[in-house]
């Protein structure tokens, strides 16, 4: 049995109800006992314990619809289950009114787990039935490996880590709508990449010669958050949101798989760190919640945003990594899919070192 801890901020005291409006904005009232038998009727539009107002979608969740009974009260009912509530279920996804786009509050943490975000998620209650996606994670990764080179000649980390990410999103570009959100799974191993030579050679793999395993790895987890921005800047006016995060540090998973040494350090320190449950948070949280609506070009950790490295943020080497990597791609594929990007994203041959 799960034992939730209740966000107490967001809990109403007693005696207080939550109600909506046809407009989807949410008031609260608390009826209390004057006498032995008069009750008085409290109304406002903001929360009693946060002060913020709230709202609802506008439309009821899918598979719901709403009548009228007998004595005239608006009633909702569940299609599939043949549920009946005087209850508006859009309540179930009330969510704080926000001033401006970045305007929300952390709620989780490190502890949090994926199962108590999916509990308290308000992102829709189903996935709809048109033909797009509502979210794409790009959680695909290796780590540790030797020098190894794909069927394409790219080295293996590289191109499993990030090609394989960013040309998977320019693919599925179509089917990501307004409200669409894109997460890549970065890491803060991102704080220790180096792009020595990168700029001098043209290639953003290590090369054979001077491979390192983890720097190959830290390199590709960059390169994530680069590609995220870069995106979520091409993407924002279609109002589909790109993000990216670091789920926790050395999780025990087959990640580690690669070698026996790496494996037995992950199972030493797995006490220390984060759960499967806690590391799966931080993505359950950038795709679904509903505070992040609009929220876009971020990189969170530990279920709130934060500061990436100063190479993540440097937008004229983000723009370079990108052009570098669409080239890899075009040259050894057909191009129709990636060919407004190349247009817009020629590699200039920068000399930053």
């Amino acid at each position: 049995m799960h034992n939730l801890d209740t966000d107490s901020e967001d809990e109403l005291p007693p005696g207080w109800e939550e109600k909506s409006t046809e407009d989807g904005s949410v008031y609260f009232v608390n009826l209390f006992l004057l006498n032995f038998s008069t009750y008085s009727e409290k109304t406002q539009w903001t929360h009693p314990r946060t002060g913020k107002k709230k709202v609802v979608p506008k439309e009821l969740p899918f598979g719901w619809s709403k009548s009228v009974d007998a004595d005239g009260r608006t009633i909702y009912i569940d299609k599939e289950k043949g549920h009946q509530t005087y209850v508006d279920p859009r309540l179930a996804f009330a969510r704080d009114e926000k001033k401006h786009v970045h305007d929300f509050r952390q709620r989780f943490d490190g502890s949090s787990t994926a199962f108590q975000l999916s509990t308290t998620s308000s992102f829709g209650c189903a996935l709809s039935v048109s033909h797009h996606l509502d979210m794409l994670i790009l959680n695909a990764g290796v780590f540790g490996l030797p020098y190894t080179e794909t069927e394409d000649e790219i080295e293996a980390t590289c191109q499993i880590n990030h090609i394989s990410h960013m040309y998977l999103a320019i693919l599925l570009e179509p089917l990501l709508k307004q409200g669409s959100r894109v997460i890549f799974v970065s890491s803060e191993s991102h704080r220790f990449a180096s792009l020595k030579n990168v700029f001098v050679y043209q290639d953003i793999t290590m090369p054979k010669d001077s491979y390192s395993a983890m720097m190959a790895y830290n390199n590709s987890k960059l390169y994530n958050i680069m590609t995220a921005k870069v995106l979520a800047e091409e993407w924002r006016s279609k109002g589909i949101a790109v993000n990216c995060l670091h789920p926790g540090n050395m999780v025990y998973t087959n990640l580690s798989k690669s070698w026996w040494l790496y494996r037995l350090a992950f199972f030493f320190v797995r006490p220390f760190t984060k759960s499967v449950q806690q590391a799966a948070a931080t993505t359950i949280y950038a795709a679904t919640a509903a505070e992040l609506e609009g929220v876009t070009g971020l990189y969170f950790n530990n279920c709130f945003y934060c500061q990436a490295s100063i190479l993540a943020r440097d937008r004229s080497l983000a723009l370079e990594i990108f052009a570098m990597s669409l080239k890899m791609v075009a040259d050894r594929i057909n191009t129709h899919y990636l060919q407004p990007y190349l247009n817009k994203y020629p590699v200039t041959g920068s000399d930053n070192n």
